[in-house]
């Protein structure tokens, strides 16, 4: 691992890797991961070209200017530091097509132009007609130009009931076959590496297809319903049920404002519905997460802040990847 090359786009030279982390468990003694008596997940959210890379068409600057480029070293170091600990890493990747309700060529206004990225739709700007749906984009859901302003109508109607982040239109992003929709090349390096030290293959989580709704949550999209009551999306139940089964979860990646909050947040609704004490398993690296900042234009800085005091009043561990495991709050490797 080399923190220099962090920004970086490279191929990772996965058989040498292979052949270096099957020699490096040798040496050193490490155990397969089905041996481990704690078994720690670590959920990586989003570590994606598009979010991590200073150029990329979301990266995530904070307020520092460069904070996704330093929440992924410091990521990489912790897998490293702490890769017998580790049983499983499960990567969330944003995955996007064109023809999405929060990219520019959804909507139009009354001269035929596409909203510019950063633009947010209200409520009052789809029922006033600033904002409609593009007849171009009629029938890529299977309904016409009427039903799909109708859902348009609806759609931010649901964000703004269930106080959700109104709805903003984000630069093309994490685009399916794209080289921004890839992991970054340090921290694919260090899942892979971490894959064949410990015999646990990663799980890669895909989100964020649906043309109708945003997909910040690994766990849950924003809207699960049409205008009709329709299910257009579901829950991840299978990945909730996998990580309330690990005696530890462990949460970092990008960004702390929207991905990674909704899922923690997600994640949270599932363990007061179940048990409320299951959120001391959950620990929240927060020197490898930044929240979404474009200067003159939004911060959610104290947004993301408020968020992970809530989920630290729910019981769930703000930690610091630094800190060995050992120390962290309730955690017992025995």
């Amino acid at each position: 691992f080399d923190p220099v090359k962090e920004c970086d786009v490279l191929r990772v030279p996965n058989q040498e890797r292979a052949r270096e982390a099957v020699t490096f468990a040798q040496t050193h003694n490490v155990r397969p991961s089905v041996e481990d008596r704690v078994r720690i997940c670590l959920v990586a959210v989003d570590c994606q070209n598009t979010f991590c890379i200073p150029g990329f068409e979301l990266f995530v600057s904070g307020r520092s200017g460069t904070g996704a480029v330093e929440d992924t070293v410091r990521l990489c170091e912790f897998i490293y530091r702490n890769m017998e600990l580790i049983t499983e890493i499960d990567v969330t990747m944003d995955t996007h097509r064109a023809f999405q309700i929060f990219h520019p060529v959804f909507w139009v206004n009354e001269h035929g132009d596409s909203p510019d990225p950063m633009t947010v739709i209200t409520v009052e700007h789809v029922q006033r007609g600033v904002w409609k749906v593009n007849p171009a984009i009629a029938g890529k859901a299977d309904k016409n130009l009427g039903e799909m302003q109708r859902y348009a109508l609806h759609y931010v109607q649901e964000l703004s009931d269930r106080n959700k982040y109104e709805l903003t239109i984000w630069p093309y992003h994490a685009l399916l076959g794209g080289i921004g929709h890839a992991l970054v090349s340090s921290l694919e390096e260090a899942v892979f590496f971490h894959s064949l030290a410990r015999g646990s293959e990663g799980r890669f989580e895909i989100k964020g297809r649906n043309a109708l709704t945003e997909h910040y949550s690994v766990l849950s999209p924003e809207v699960l319903t049409d205008e009709q009551g329709n299910r257009i999306a579901e829950k991840n139940v299978g990945l909730i049920d996998e990580l309330l089964a690990f005696d530890a979860v462990v949460i970092a990646g990008q960004a702390k404002s929207h991905c990674v909050a909704w899922t923690i947040d997600n994640l949270l609704d599932e363990v007061q519905k179940r048990d409320a004490r299951l959120a001391k398993k959950v620990y929240l690296l927060e020197d490898c997460t930044t929240p979404v900042v474009v200067p003159g234009v939004v911060d959610f800085t104290e947004q993301a802040d408020a968020e992970f005091q809530r989920f630290a009043h729910a019981g769930m561990n703000v930690v610091q990847s630094t800190d060995p495991i050992q120390t962290w709050p309730g955690m017992s490797l025995d």
